[in-house]
């Protein structure tokens, strides 16, 4: 509302002032001004002692005529009810300014008392924020990992007839959640295990606690398809995050994300948001997850970090986050769409990586692939499917007499075409379970059954990646 809508009291005095020097008040039958050339008749002499015993006699009859009506309605039941109605009828009105008046101020009070999104979002009996940030900000850690590559330099050598060989180093930073007292840290896999840019597993890790201590971590286990890795610290009474049940979660719930995006410098920032939406299927470097969709800023270096619900406990590990190049264009921002493991997901998963440093029952059929699509057929008159690069050595493809070369076409007698699709029914099954292989071998289909094989950790260790993904 502007200022010129608003009346000042300045404003209101000036405007009589105006008016009363723009208007003159006269009673009525007042005098006229003198004309000139006239004059006025000689005033008559007053009688004041007349006129103040006339005064005197009229206000006795006045009261005298007051006092005789009042005795007159007092003894007249229809007319005393009229006047004692009148006056209940003021009386009432009074009291219902009062209640309106109060009606009004309630009003008021209520509408101050009006909550906040983030109230409204937490849940009743919930922590604030704050309270929530200090309870489980001790167990977030920083995670430091050390790869090593060797390449060949084409820069140095030719001189002599050959290419030098290289080593070179690179740091990757992520976020970890003190899982015990003991040392054992949650994080993602992908943040000691890189397979984006071909580095593989990290040759040390290290791990940094929110009061700057630094320690050396040993890797206990890693699982690619749920992006989930335990680290272990030699340390006793760290302090441990409390977790809860992502099975409780709902949507519009609040969440609070913690974890240091870009580096150390940013270490243990926290960003806040609702549940977008759960069970979220979505793919990662051809890994479908069902994950918790959120708001909350999730960005590089947050990765492996606590997603907190309103008690200040660890209800997601956070995973990934929408790409602004996401649309086919590369020009749309993609802005609130992290994603986090459910904690209660990841349970199982986190006690098997403890106890075995791998996922147990996870069956894996020991090849490499790669996707045969329409382009491709056409070009090389074959079949569309998944064309097998390699075998492992006494793996469960080997042990069925599948070859290098072959195409799978389908499972079980369900047509398939990408490598996505062979995964997919493959996990349907258990390690021990027996499937049938539909292949096209230099132009002849046939039925091929394999026994599944159980992904170990030397499977994953050892850079068997192929073999744990198919």
């Amino acid at each position: 509302m502007s200022e010129n809508n608003f009346n000042r009291p300045e404003d209101n005095f000036q405007s009589e002032q105006n008016t009363q020097s723009s208007f003159s008040y006269n009673y009525a039958g007042s005098n006229p001004e003198p004309s000139f050339g006239y004059n006025e008749p000689p005033k008559k002499k007053k009688h004041v002692f007349r006129k103040v015993v006339a005064f005197a006699v009229c206000a006795g009859i006045i009261s005298a005529g007051s006092i005789q009506a009042y005795r007159y309605i007092d003894q007249n039941d229809v007319l005393d009810g009229f006047f004692s109605k009148s006056a209940s009828s003021e009386q009432a009105d009074d009291d219902n300014s009062k209640d309106d008046s109060s009606a009004s101020a309630s009003a008021v009070s209520t509408k101050g008392e009006e909550k906040s999104w983030l109230q409204l979002a937490a849940r009743s009996d919930g922590l604030t924020i704050p309270e929530a940030v200090d309870k489980v900000m001790p167990a977030v850690v920083g995670i430091s990992s050390e790869f090593t590559t060797t390449g060949g330099n084409s820069a140095t050598g030719w001189f002599f007839g050959q290419q030098q060989t290289q080593t070179q180093p690179a740091t990757a930073t992520g976020t970890g959640i003190i899982m015990t007292t003991d040392g054992y840290i949650i994080t993602n896999a992908h943040v000691i295990n890189d397979t984006e840019y071909g580095y593989g597993l990290a040759s040390s890790v290290s791990v940094l606690l929110s009061d700057k201590t630094e320690y050396d971590a040993t890797i206990k286990g890693y699982d690619v398809d749920t992006d989930i890795a335990v680290l272990k610290v030699d340390a006793t009474g760290l302090t441990a995050a409390e977790f809860g049940s992502s099975d409780d979660l709902q949507v519009g719930e609040l969440v609070i994300a913690i974890g240091n995006p870009l580096g150390f410098e940013l270490f243990g920032s926290v960003t806040c948001g609702i549940v977008s939406a759960l069970n979220r299927e979505i793919t990662i470097n051809d890994k479908s997850m069902s994950l918790i969709q959120t708001d909350a800023a999730i960005n590089s270096g947050n990765s492996g970090g606590p997603l907190v619900n309103s008690y200040g406990q660890v209800i997601g590990i956070n995973s990934a986050k929408m790409s602004s190049t996401y649309s086919t264009s590369g020009s749309a921002s993609i802005e609130g769409l992290g994603f986090a493991i459910p904690m209660t997901q990841a349970q199982t998963i986190i006690d098997d990586l403890i106890n075995y440093g791998y996922v147990t029952g996870r069956p894996q059929i020991g090849i490499s692939v790669s996707d045969v699509d329409e382009y491709t057929a056409a070009l090389y008159n074959m079949p569309i499917g998944v064309y097998v690069r390699s075998i492992t050595p006494n793996g469960a493809a080997d042990q069925a007499g599948i070859q290098a070369g072959d195409i799978i076409i389908g499972v079980n007698g369900e047509a398939i075409s990408t490598s996505e699709e062979l995964n997919k029914k493959k996990d349907e099954h258990n390690a021990g379970d027996t499937i049938t292989l539909n292949i096209s071998r230099n132009g002849i289909d046939m039925d091929v059954r394999v026994t599944l094989q159980e992904v170990t950790q030397g499977d994953q260790i050892f850079g068997d990646n192929e073999a744990v993904q198919n």
